[in-house]
């Protein structure tokens, strides 16, 4: 038994994991998948769900549950507009991990809210998902017993929004520990991808909202003095039209793999984040933890992620993206000292961690229904 006044633990959780089988998972798909095995490591049953098969896309967790038809996208609607079907697990939590938010039966519901980017820029949006992250955001907000943030800029941005803030726990993401280095290897995945050094790298799914035709327009400039150099852009293509990318400097190798990903970082003369808004950043963190010097925008999570490790520059300023790229080849001293720091800093960041404070979240999203919180 719980003790009186202390917040339970969950013995099991459904997770939903359809995010995973969408054609492009991006980083929310990321995060379930990691997350997931961090929960079931710290002694968590975790039962992952979806509308559809998700075989293979899972190492860790019991074995899923195929919600059946409808499926996505149609599942989705239903659960926004009708709140149909619930779900009915026997779960003392179901995580929802974005605004898909699905109606539950008898469990605490916690969602995470990872950004309101289609609040802030909707212009960068499709009309439909601006419509249906903001029903999201609404049914989050009339609904979940707790809601979970990667950071607390979205936390700020969730009280600005109308939501309490003693209902929102941040539990950033984690870094995967890097491979050890292995120069042989990564030379031959460098030449089976066609990649040449030195390139400056973007990681990402490629979509308005990653302000990538700046870094694009930087490095351009910066190969009127180094021809050699190049902007490297790996990740799946997203959503609506990205212009500025098509240039003889940029080299589009689409998704890649885990070890040619890793590759890419520890080679890269820096990795650049333009993004307008970001809830927490993913690569920021991945490029840290492999000592890969770093610029980002002046926007969103990024700040917080990086602190002193990385330059930073404002979204739109093409001249300061070419200052700070030119800074980092020119001074290799205080690149190397940022990267050692970004190193130490990174290592602050795991998934345990993090599935630890979902843990702790999902014990608090029990105590609030049990004790029938507005």
């Amino acid at each position: 038994m719980t003790p009186a006044g202390a917040t339970p633990r969950p013995a099991r959780v459904a997770v939903h994991a359809g995010q995973l089988i969408q054609p492009v998972p991006g980083g929310i798909g990321r995060y379930v998948h990691e997350l997931v095995r961090a929960l079931v490591d710290a002694g968590t049953e975790v039962v992952p769900f979806a509308a559809g098969d998700l075989t293979g896309h899972l190492e860790a967790g019991s074995p899923p549950v195929d919600l059946g038809r409808p499926g996505p996208p149609w599942r989705y609607v239903l659960w926004h507009r009708l709140r149909r079907p619930r779900v009915r697990l026997p779960v003392d939590v179901v995580h929802a991990p974005s605004l898909a938010v699905p109606p539950v039966a008898g469990s605490a519901l916690v969602v995470t809210v990872n950004d309101v980017a289609f609040l802030r820029h909707p212009e960068v949006f499709t009309r439909r998902g601006v419509g249906f992250h903001r029903r999201g955001l609404d049914l989050t907000r009339r609904h979940a017993d707790v809601v979970v943030t990667p950071s607390e800029f979205v936390r700020r941005e969730l009280a600005d929004e109308g939501f309490d803030p003693d209902l929102v726990v941040v539990a950033p993401h984690g870094a995967s520990s890097p491979r050890p280095a292995d120069p042989a290897r990564h030379d031959a995945l460098l030449a089976r991808a066609g990649v040449e050094e030195p390139f400056v790298l973007a990681v990402g799914t490629v979509e308005p909202r990653k302000n990538l035709g700046v870094l694009a327009a930087a490095v351009g400039r910066i190969r009127r003095r180094r021809p050699e150099l190049s902007l490297v852009v790996a990740g799946p293509a997203g959503w609506l039209e990205v212009t500025g990318i098509d240039g003889p400097e940029v080299r589009r190798l689409g998704r890649v793999d885990e070890v040619t990903l890793d590759a890419l970082y520890r080679r890269a003369v820096a990795c650049g984040i333009p993004s307008l808004y970001e809830g927490f950043g993913l690569p920021a963190l991945e490029a840290m933890s492999r000592g890969c010097p770093l610029v980002v925008a002046e926007a969103g999570s990024l700040p917080e992620v990086t602190g002193d490790t990385a330059l930073r520059a404002p979204p739109h300023d093409v001249d300061a993206w070419e200052q700070a790229l030119e800074a980092i080849l020119d001074d290799r001293t205080a690149t190397g000292e940022r990267a050692s720091r970004a190193r130490d800093r990174a290592a602050g960041f795991t998934w345990a961690r993090s599935a630890e404070q979902h843990v702790a979240a999902y014990g608090r999203a029990m105590q609030v229904r049990a004790e029938g919180r507005p």
